[in-house]
């Protein structure tokens, strides 16, 4: 791991503990940097936001050019599921307990609601466009691409702030299932 790497780490760390006793909203970027041991500055150089710390997705490309990757003679909808699976299985293994508790705290602050909204919509556009690009009507594409995303949205909220039994593996197979038609009864 690089020294950059190991920087970003403790200052996610320190951002995720001041949140989980603070909430997110009662936190500063002052608070975390100096938490993390480091300037403002670099927790700016590494995250460009403070909801950054909670809603950085590196996985909008490898969603899109799986969904671009769907055959073309399916339905829109069809092709972003099966997209979002072929993605889903591509990445590495998420630190679920991390996932969780990004989320946890994500939902519980009603001052991220937009930038959730904003980060979704990034998503549903990157989407959208890989759809668009392969000749599906684009607000066909736009659809599809939102419900698929407010499907995973969600059950990924529920089971942030649900018990906690669920692997989260499931979460996204079952929400994935139920816009298929094949969740199990």
């Amino acid at each position: 791991m690089t020294k950059r790497e190991r920087t970003r780490q403790r200052i996610l760390a320190a951002a995720l503990e001041l949140f989980d006793r603070h909430g997110y909203d009662r936190t500063t970027t002052a608070q975390i940097a100096s938490a993390a041991g480091v300037s403002e500055m670099t927790l700016f150089r590494h995250f460009a936001s403070k909801d950054r710390l909670l809603l950085d997705d590196p996985y909008d490309p490898v969603i899109a050019a799986a969904v671009a990757d769907q055959p073309a003679d399916r339905p829109a909808l069809d092709r972003v599921i099966a997209g979002v699976r072929a993605a889903w299985r591509s990445v590495p293994e998420p630190a679920e307990q991390e996932v969780r508790r990004r989320m946890r705290i994500a939902a519980q602050s009603p001052g991220l609601a937009a930038a959730i909204r904003g980060n979704t919509r990034v998503t549903e556009e990157a989407i959208a466009a890989a759809l668009a690009g392969t000749g599906v009507d684009p607000l066909t594409a736009r659809i599809a691409a939102a419900a698929t995303l407010a499907a995973l949205m969600e059950a990924l909220t529920a089971w942030a702030i649900g018990p906690g039994e669920t692997p989260l593996d499931d979460v996204i197979r079952l929400a994935l299932d139920v816009l298929d038609g094949a969740e199990s009864r």
